[in-house]
């Protein structure tokens, strides 16, 4: 079911068409709401209790289970991706001479901690190439093999929306003994993810962007095979125990149940952790099925718009629903992105696309503006 435009949730100001939430959501109404209460609470410490440590991490990770169709106690919270990154990377098997699969151009937090990886233990980082087509299935299919010891993925490129088909390409690793591991910061809360179809080692994402919680606030699910593995570090909060304040001195060698395990320090979080949980309330509100469906309708529209334009936008049948990159003639003018802000237009250029990200705020008069200032600011490069 389509949506209708959910503007008067968010604090957008007429005249800016903002079409970039792959880089930063802007916070809901509500959110804004619960941050200012919780501000206001902080105020008075001694009103905050040892049991409010802990009942607004579990609200937060159970909404957050609800969104993935996974189960609370396989949910860590922590501040990123990167965060999750190396929680994961501290506990899949790599023997030397084995690979690590990438995608060609990923974001540096799903890259890095695998290079590392691969140098210390020895093992090769294998990365596949972007497909001329902009398939990406075949071509990571055909780099999984025995010598294969996990392969990161994400749902769609964060670059231009391009699809990856995680079903796939789990089934394939799982087949040959290795570990999925999932970055799903540009895809969950934006379109359909359950953790029981894909079965991912690990799924690590952060809140502020299509989840439209705040920045540093992050999850990470771990299937059931990994929930007893080493943390990445060893904090008061996520031992055994940790609720009677008064025995924290009686050091324990036994954790929390399930994931959190993996929770960061300072997890309880009193001003963000309610600003994430009221913004995962109105997505599951919305449902990620019809957000998807009526983003999928916005941007079905750029990418006609640009068609008629004779641009090159990635076509629907190749990328996710909520995002798509328009491909640019290098070289990109660098200011490009701060010309069309000046008009209020807001997108990204990440690699040779300009990276267009809707959300539930944004309309069709969004639209006309983007491309009448891109019209604009093309006849004044060529002038």
């Amino acid at each position: 079911m389509r949506l209708s435009p959910q503007r008067d949730l968010f604090d957008i100001p007429e005249g800016v068409a903002y079409l970039n939430c792959a880089y930063m959501s802007p916070t809901l109404r509500a959110a804004r709401r619960a941050a200012e209460e919780a501000l206001e609470r902080t105020s008075h410490p001694w009103q905050i209790t040892p049991q409010d440590y802990f009942t607004g991490c579990e609200e937060v990770r159970s909404l957050f289970a609800r969104l993935i169709g996974g189960d609370p106690d396989g949910v860590a919270i922590v501040p990123s991706v990167s965060y999750g990154m190396a929680v994961a990377a501290a506990n899949v098997p790599v023997e030397s001479g084995q690979k690590i699969v990438v995608l060609e151009e990923e974001f540096p937090s799903s890259y890095y901690c695998w290079r590392e990886l691969a140098r210390r233990k020895g093992a090769r980082l294998s990365v596949v190439r972007r497909p001329p087509d902009g398939v990406w299935t075949p071509a990571v299919l055909e780099e999984i093999d025995e010598s294969t010891a996990v392969v990161v993925a994400t749902n769609c490129h964060w670059t231009d929306g391009t699809l990856l088909d995680l079903v796939k390409v789990g089934g394939e690793a799982r087949s040959v003994g290795a570990a999925l591991v999932v970055d799903g910061i540009q895809s969950l809360g934006a379109m359909p993810f359950d953790v029981k179809e894909v079965r991912p080692a690990f799924l690590a994402t952060a809140s502020y962007k299509w989840l439209l919680g705040p920045y540093g606030v992050g999850f990470l699910w771990v299937s059931e095979e990994y929930r007893s593995g080493t943390p990445i570090e060893h904090n008061w909060i996520n031992r055994a125990g940790s609720e009677r304040f008064s025995h924290l001195v009686d050091y324990r060698d036994d954790f929390q149940p399930g994931a959190r395990r993996y929770d960061a320090g300072e997890r309880s979080n009193f001003v963000l952790l309610p600003m994430a949980a009221e913004a995962l309330r109105q997505i599951l509100s919305w449902g990620v099925g019809n957000i998807a469906e009526t983003l999928a309708s916005i941007t079905a529209l750029i990418e006609e718009e640009a068609v008629e334009r004779g641009m090159e936008p990635t076509p629907s049948a190749l990328r996710a629903p909520h995002m798509l990159g328009i491909r640019l003639e290098p070289p990109i003018p660098e200011d490009l992105p701060t010309q069309l802000a000046s008009r209020g237009v807001h997108v990204s250029v990440r690699g040779d696309s300009l990276r267009i990200s809707p959300h539930l705020y944004n309309t069709g008069e969004d639209v006309s503006l983007l491309f009448s200032v891109l019209e604009e600011h093309a006849r004044a490069r060529s002038l």
